[in-house]
């Protein structure tokens, strides 16, 4: 059943806005963000509440808290707070705490047109507990008038923002967000009838990762296009020479139930590129079939470049999730790069990234707006494909 949404919402005047954004942005060490993309996403459904009158109270994680307060400093939202009022071109307030009488007060005093940020909601130790008694939850829901859910990259979650928080607003409206919005459509359009040929990219470190994905992927496309440091699991379940090159020994006898599985539909690279060491200033040259002894496959080759961009070139739906190679170093970036490449060039295609490392990649190359969609989930995009039901959207208001 589709859920509503919040342009299903237009009497927000004086109304405030509970909403559960997706803020986890990467950070440095010290704790600034270096990539802003989630705090954007967020900002057409924020502008909407904004404009129609409406008073916003966000409510993200960032991290993974650990309880020491001097460890955790990195993880404030202060910084959050700051980009997203430069983003907005207006002040956003921010509490020191999730729930409490400081942000109590604020929530009372803000007023239409204005936003508040609440603490990290991590900080509070019952966001993540099972075993919590649902005081959390009806605090928090005690804030708003109304509920969206725009945090697209949580929603596999089951902490209490995303499942106890609507279950306690019931009987006040409950929708998602045009972020959210988003990535269900596109996502319904994937699992339904797509355009074919419906091809598949795949890269990344491990198949035991993504095991319910290259399996729901091998059910819907036609060609399975494999790069990333899985390629050395799939090439020595079939004998194949693979040097010092990442490998998951102890899958292989799972690869070659893939292998099986996806027999004339998975693609495997024909050549690589290899290194002498794992390192930005490594020396490099091409291998053909196989990475010899002592060394390391660490992007796709030249050979496999062409193969899977004129695959690509013909294609009606992409979806990619897992870079190519290791594209953060520049020397083995250029599989990554030509694959986004052969994408964006293919403008008669649908095409979707499936978030995480990928989505950095193709932002990195500023290839992301020659997309169809990126999405901003990693996990919850891999598990919606999987089949894998949300029970936070179940707490969605239906259309």
């Amino acid at each position: 059943m589709p859920k509503k949404s919040l342009a299903n919402l237009t009497d927000l005047a004086g109304k405030k806005v509970v909403i559960r954004v997706d803020f986890n942005v990467p950070q440095d060490k010290d704790g600034t963000i270096t990539n802003d993309r989630r705090i954007r996403g967020a900002l057409p459904t924020i502008q909407y509440v904004l404009e129609k009158g409406g008073s916003a109270i966000l409510i993200s994680h960032l991290g993974r808290p650990t309880g020491d307060a001097e460890a955790d400093k990195p993880f404030r939202m202060d910084r959050v707070a700051t980009r997203l009022g430069e983003l907005l071109g207006k002040p956003v307030q921010k509490s020191d705490e999730v729930v409490g009488p400081i942000s109590a007060e604020k929530v009372a005093a803000l007023k239409p047109g204005e936003v508040l940020l609440l603490e990290n909601v991590r900080f509070h130790p019952d966001e993540q507990n099972k075993k919590h008694d649902g005081t959390f939850a009806k605090t928090l829901a005690s804030y708003g008038d109304v509920y969206v859910n725009d945090a697209f990259g949580t929603c596999h979650r089951k902490d209490v923002s995303m499942l106890a928080l609507p279950e306690a607003m019931k009987g006040k409206p409950r929708v998602v967000g045009f972020l959210v919005a988003k990535e269900l459509d596109i996502l319904a359009n994937l699992l339904g009838t797509p355009k074919r040929p419906m091809v598949g990219l795949l890269g990344g470190g491990k198949v035991s990762d993504k095991i319910g994905f290259i399996k729901a992927m091998l059910a819907r496309v036609d060609q399975v296009l494999v790069g990333g440091a899985m390629t050395y699991t799939f090439l020595k379940a079939q004998g194949i020479e693979i040097g010092s090159s990442r490998c998951e020994a102890d899958k292989l006898d799972l690869a070659r139930e893939l292998l099986e599985l996806g027999k004339g539909k998975i693609v495997l690279p024909v050549d690589h590129l290899i290194a002498d060491k794992v390192a930005a200033d490594a020396t490099t040259e091409v291998s053909d079939g196989q990475v010899p002894a002592g060394k390391f496959g660490l992007d796709i080759g030249p050979k496999t470049i062409q193969l899977y961009s004129d695959i690509i070139a013909k294609a009606g739906t992409v979806v990619w999730n897992g870079p190519m190679g290791k594209f953060e170093d520049e020397p083995f970036a250029k599989g990554t790069k030509s694959i986004g490449e052969a994408m964006a060039a293919n403008q008669n295609a649908v095409t979707v990234v499936g978030g995480g490392e990928t989505a950095e990649a193709v932002e990195q190359f500023g290839l992301d707006s020659q997309m169809t969609h990126v999405s901003t989930g990693g996990g919850a995009f891999l598990e919606y494909v999987e089949g894998t039901p949300f029970a936070a959207l179940d707490q969605i208001d239906d259309q």
